[in-house]
């Protein structure tokens, strides 16, 4: 188990820094569940696949139009309904066409989720859909109190300051009583920003589907606690 804590003014514990919480936001995708699982890389192909066959391109040119999009516009989708005019619909229903057979149950992460005070809610750049199937899958999503997708935040994905906006709105969150977990470092700017306590959760084994940068202990301060293990971080908060 592998706890990577920046420092603080004071050396107190773990579970006193996150004493105040009240509400638990975890990202799904990457964060939840080990990339041994392959969700998101089937999610990324499929991706690749609907910009193939949208514009008629072949594979190395789809990629490298994704990646356009991505890093423009935080999401190839809002890209596509930006540039293209886009239903988001069709995009979403096809890209989260996945096979979850590699996703086994995980009742030890439920445990530590279920353990937690106060709310917990899934905060994710995919679907509503998306979001309980895998956590159904996992096992655990009766251990949340509601799930925020792409769509609940009017298509405005993370790391957007109007996104989170949206999603503090429709809960009642008080940032500054909660804390986000996240796999993406950028992710996290906003939500430090307000007050929140954050998180950032790294694989534990490099994941060969993602860029080095994007899975690598950031010393930012935006950045309070890096973790390879999010069960065994949780369960020190308990």
């Amino acid at each position: 188990m592998t706890h990577i804590v920046s420092a603080s003014p004071a050396p107190i514990s773990i579970a006193a820094q996150f004493a105040h919480v009240e509400t638990w936001v975890f990202d799904l995708d990457n964060t939840l569940y080990p990339h041994e699982a392959r969700v998101w890389p089937q999610v990324d192909e499929r991706i690749t696949l609907f910009l193939s066959e949208l514009f008629g391109l072949d594979g190395l040119s789809a990629r490298a139009l994704q990646k356009y999009f991505y890093q423009r516009y935080g999401t190839t989708l809002k890209g596509l309904m930006q540039e293209h005019g886009l239903s988001a619909d069709d995009f979403l229903d096809f890209v989260h066409e996945i096979d979850l057979t590699d996703l086994a149950p995980d009742p030890n992460l439920g445990e530590a989720i279920g353990a937690l005070p106060g709310r917990k809610l899934i905060y994710t750049n995919g679907t509503r859909k998306h979001a309980e199937n895998v956590a159904g899958k996992l096992g655990i999503l009766n251990r949340f109190d509601g799930v925020f997708g792409i769509s609940e935040g009017g298509y405005t994905p993370k790391p957007e300051q109007a996104a989170f906006e949206l999603f503090f709105k429709a809960f009642g969150v008080d940032p500054r009583k909660a804390a986000m977990f996240e796999d993406i470092e950028k992710n996290l700017v906003v939500p430090h920003g307000v007050g929140m306590k954050t998180v950032l959760v790294l694989p534990r084994t490099p994941d060969p589907f993602r860029e080095a940068w994007e899975q690598t202990a950031i010393a930012s301060g935006h950045v309070e606690h890096v973790t390879d293990d999010l069960t065994g971080f949780l369960r020190a908060l308990n």
